[in-house]
């Protein structure tokens, strides 16, 4: 059995029901929308947060319909937020296949993400809970917040750690997060166990954007994701950051913020790919995963459903571990 069948071991069933619920919210008679909707849902992916959702349910108890639905919101928002931040960054590929802005246009892929981020809100508003509509809403916000602070670095004149683990908390840990907190409190957890939820998510949510920034250092076509490419958008990660920051590395600095202005050319990118690999990037990226992986195992410790627990030591492992 695969790692991601021994996750899953547990909520077997209820991922069957999330699936056909989800698949259900993807279907719609209007041709653009509906040709939008099917290529989507052609691409669902491992789905690694609605597992984190009914894992956690798992863990405090049943797996009943407002736990489905609210792992159908997150989701939904997700997928919503993926689809929007592939027209800002002007992207035609997500994950080797083609965007919805690509597919069709900008326009076209602007409003399906709106008519996704509208169905995320039904699915909360079905849970019947305030609450989770609550959570859903503060993280379309947060999610926002995180592409919003993105941007604004490009004209800061400040290369560091601290900003970018700010904006990956907000772009990325925030999901699972919410994913695991939801999860948690919809089982009727304590709130003492919804709060180890929500630590557990946002720890192995920045081990899963950690490792994809690692990626992007190595030829990898399969993953959708050429070499550099973050840079090519202007993006800086943690280990050019990291390589950027020692002394001695002014003149690669001063390449790194020509990066982020855009103004870079293919070879100063390659240059600065180079150097970061020479100078401990890499290896620094993967020390600062694994102590976020070791928190989020710790938080287990203390799991009283052995069966759970397992999968959620396991989903960590993966998040550090995989190759796509």
């Amino acid at each position: 059995m695969d790692i991601l069948s021994s996750i899953r071991q547990p909520i077997v069933k209820e991922l069957e029901d999330f699936q056909e619920l989800f698949g259900s919210s993807l279907q719609h008679a209007n041709p653009i929308l509906g040709v939008a909707l099917r290529h989507v849902l052609q691409r669902k992916g491992k789905m690694m947060r609605p597992i984190m959702v009914l894992l956690w349910a798992r863990y405090g108890g049943e797996v009943n319909k407002a736990v489905l639905h609210a792992a159908a919101a997150l989701e939904m928002l997700h997928t919503a937020s993926l689809v929007h931040d592939d027209v800002v960054d002007e992207s035609d590929r997500r994950r080797g296949q083609k965007s919805v802005n690509a597919l069709l246009d900008n326009k076209a892929a602007v409003l399906v993400g709106d008519y996704m981020l509208s169905t995320a809100l039904q699915h909360a508003a079905l849970t019947q809970n305030s609450r989770v509509v609550e959570w859903v809403a503060l993280l379309g916000k947060t999610l926002a917040e995180g592409e919003l602070k993105q941007l604004s670095n490009i004209d800061s004149g400040v290369i560091d750690e601290e900003s970018y683990l700010d904006v990956i908390r907000k772009k990325t840990a925030s999901l699972f997060e919410t994913c695991a907190k939801v999860g948690a409190y919809l089982s009727g957890a304590s709130e003492e166990h919804v709060e180890w939820a929500r630590l557990y998510g946002e720890y192995v949510g920045v081990c899963f954007q950690l490792r994809d920034d690692i990626f992007d250092y190595f030829d990898a076509s399969e993953i959708g994701k050429p070499t550099g490419n973050d840079m090519q958008e202007g993006k800086l990660t943690l280990p050019v950051i990291y390589a950027v920051s020692q002394d001695g590395a002014e003149d690669m600095r001063a390449l790194a913020f020509k990066v982020r202005a855009g103004e870079a050319t293919a070879e100063e990118i390659a240059q600065l790919v180079d150097f970061t690999k020479k100078s401990g990037g890499i290896e620094y990226a993967q020390h600062k995963m694994m102590d976020f992986h070791a928190r989020a195992i710790d938080l287990l410790k203390a799991c009283e459903h052995p069966e759970v627990a397992n999968s959620l030591r396991m989903y960590a492992d993966f998040a550090v571990n995989r190759t796509v």
